[in-house]
C-alpha cells in the first residue's frame, strides 16, 4: 500500500507539472525560456571581413506572425585592425514585452561602428517614432553607441549583412563554429539591401499610431485622443496619463 501511495503522489506531481507547462505555454504572447549565441562572418562595405559574437534569450511578448520571441540580444565585435572591443546590447525592454530591434547591419568606417536595426513589431515601431524608412542608426562614438538621422549613415553602407531569422534559423546558425558570410547571404535570402526610400514598416496587419501613457497606463491609439485639445486632456485625466506623456500639446499645438 505504501509503494502504491507513493506511485499516486508522483502521478499526481507529474500531472501538476504538465499542467503548469500548458498554462505557461497558452499564456498569451510568451514563448519559452533559454536562449543561444553564435559566431557570425560579417562582410563590410570594403570587402573585409570580421567575425562577431551574438547572443540571445528568449521569453519576451510576441505578436501573430512574428515568429519566436527574443527578450533580449547583443553582439560583440573587434574593430579591425586593433584590440578594441565593442558590444552592443538590445535590452529586454517591459513596456514593449522584448526587445526592441531586429539587427539587420554592421558597418564600419573610418575606425567607427554603424549598425542599421528595425524596430521589432508594433510597439518597438511606436516607441521609436515610426521611422520611415523603417530603421533606426546607430553609430559608436567612442564612449556609447547613439543614434543618429539617415544623414549620417554613410552612402557606402548598402548591405544588410548579419543574420536576420535568427529564431527560425537556430539549427542552422548553432550547427557551425563560423557562420560564413556567404551562409548568411543565403539565409537572409531577398532581404540584401538597406532601403534608403521613405517607405513605412506597418508589421503584420497593419500598426496603428500609438502613444506611450507610462508604465501604468500602457499604450493607446492616437485615436482616442479626441479631436481637440479638450477631450484630448479629458482622456489623459480618465486614463491617468501624466503630464510627461499626455501627446496633447504636442497634438493639438496652436489649436487649443
Amino acid at each position: 500500500m505504501k509503494a502504491k501511495r507513493q506511485w499516486l503522489k508522483q502521478i499526481v506531481k507529474l500531472g501538476f507539472l504538465l499542467l503548469m507547462g500548458a498554462s505557461m505555454s497558452a499564456e498569451a504572447g510568451f514563448l519559452g525560456f533559454g536562449g543561444t549565441s553564435w559566431k557570425e562572418e560579417v562582410l563590410l562595405h570594403d570587402g573585409q571581413k570580421i567575425i562577431v559574437k551574438r547572443s540571445q534569450s528568449y521569453g519576451g511578448r510576441h505578436e501573430i506572425g512574428n515568429g519566436g520571441s527574443i527578450k533580449d540580444q547583443e553582439i560583440t565585435f573587434t574593430m579591425p585592425n586593433t584590440n578594441k572591443t565593442l558590444t552592443f546590447k538590445d535590452e529586454y525592454d517591459e513596456n514593449i514585452g522584448g526587445k526592441n530591434f531586429l539587427l539587420m547591419a554592421l558597418h564600419i568606417a573610418n575606425g567607427t561602428p554603424y549598425i542599421v536595426a528595425q524596430p521589432w513589431a508594433c510597439l518597438s515601431e511606436n516607441k521609436w517614432g515610426r521611422p520611415s524608412p523603417p530603421y533606426v542608426f546607430l553609430k559608436h562614438d567612442g564612449k556609447e553607441w547613439q543614434r543618429i538621422p539617415m544623414s549620417e549613415l554613410p552612402s557606402e553602407f548598402k548591405t544588410i549583412n548579419l543574420t536576420l531569422s535568427t529564431v527560425t534559423n537556430e539549427a542552422a546558425i548553432t550547427a557551425q563554429s563560423v557562420v560564413t558570410a556567404a551562409h548568411v547571404k543565403r539565409l537572409n535570402g531577398d532581404s540584401k539591401t538597406i532601403q534608403r526610400e521613405a517607405v513605412r514598416y506597418e508589421g503584420p496587419g497593419g500598426c496603428g499610431e500609438m502613444i506611450f501613457g507610462g508604465k501604468d497606463s500602457g499604450w493607446h491609439g492616437v485615436g482616442l485622443f479626441g479631436k481637440t485639445y479638450e477631450t484630448c486632456m479629458q482622456y489623459c485625466r480618465r486614463e491617468k496619463i501624466g503630464p510627461h506623456y499626455c501627446p496633447c500639446e504636442t497634438l493639438f499645438e496652436g489649436r487649443k
